[in-house]
């Protein structure tokens, strides 16, 4: 529980309230993709490989530029925490936090995941949502955050205490991180970055604005599509907190695999190329 305010409110508190919010980043002149010419090869994929990810850890995949991949629920109501690198190079990693400054709280239909600072540049689009029509409910959740950062061990200490619990979705996504590249665990700790919460209903409670998440609406048979703007490598966690309903970082929820289905299509989108690292000249005013 958040204290009072111990400050007297000054006497134009009210019209201080009343500033109108101005966007940050105005979606209008933000480059968008043509939607169209991606979704144009939907019905002539080739599916060529599937990767699936075990309850309470994670697994790796690569797409390479130019395909799409799917996170699929394929057994029951579960969500899944996702990191994404340049397969090719990887300190270019998934940006949540410009992600979710460029397009809000959660991502769906033709949004853009970006990557980090220097490149900060599209590493993929999402090209279909099965979950597009839950929208924002009364609450103001909704779904695939990037907001949150990922159930880790070092808070789940904090707030336990002293507790030491390894299936939390930092540690899998460390484990299977250091698994793929050889790289040795505490090294491929700090490549763990914050993530896309897959399939996770999330928002900011109204009175004291606290992250919050309830049951996801995800059932077998939905999926998030995405097209590979780079060569990618993917790492994604099954939650430990299953559907998210009551708790993460728990061995008590029900948890389920989630499954990555990654299609070649027949041709590229036209007018598509690979987006180049962003053009900023990097020398910060001196």
């Amino acid at each position: 529980m958040k204290p009072r305010p111990i400050t007297e409110a000054p006497a134009d508190a009210d019209a201080r309230k009343a500033v109108k919010p101005v966007i940050c980043y105005p979606v209008q002149s933000l480059p968008r993709p043509d939607l169209s010419a991606y979704r144009a090869l939907r019905d002539g994929l080739e599916l060529v490989e599937t990767v699936t990810v075990p309850p309470r850890e994670a697994a790796t995949w690569e797409v390479p530029a130019g395909h799409f991949f799917r996170i699929l629920c394929s057994e029951g109501s579960q969500v899944g925490d996702l990191n994404l690198f340049n397969r090719d190079n990887l300190s270019e990693r998934f940006y949540s936090g410009k992600t979710r400054a460029l397009n809000g709280t959660h991502v769906g239909l033709g949004d853009q995941l970006f990557s980090s600072f220097p490149y900060l540049r599209p590493m993929a689009t999402i090209t279909h949502d099965t979950l597009d029509w839950y929208g924002f409910d009364a609450f103001g959740g909704s779904v695939h955050d990037v907001i949150g950062t990922r159930c880790d061990p070092y808070t789940h200490n904090l707030l336990s205490h002293g507790g030491q619990y390894h299936h939390c979705c930092h540690s899998n996504l460390t484990r299977a991180f250091a698994a793929r590249t050889g790289k040795p665990l505490a090294e491929a700790e700090t490549f763990i970055h914050d993530v896309l919460n897959v399939f996770m209903c999330t928002g900011f409670t109204r009175d004291t604005g606290q992250y919050f998440m309830k049951a996801s609406p995800v059932r077998p048979g939905d999926y998030l599509e995405f097209f590979a703007e780079i060569d990618l490598l993917g790492c994604m966690s099954a939650c430990p907190g299953g559907d998210c309903s009551a708790e993460h970082s728990s061995d008590s929820a029900a948890c389920y695999p989630l499954v990555v289905e990654i299609y070649r299509p027949a041709r590229l989108p036209e007018g598509w190329s690979p987006p180049p690292v962003n053009g900023y000249n990097r020398s910060h005013g001196l």
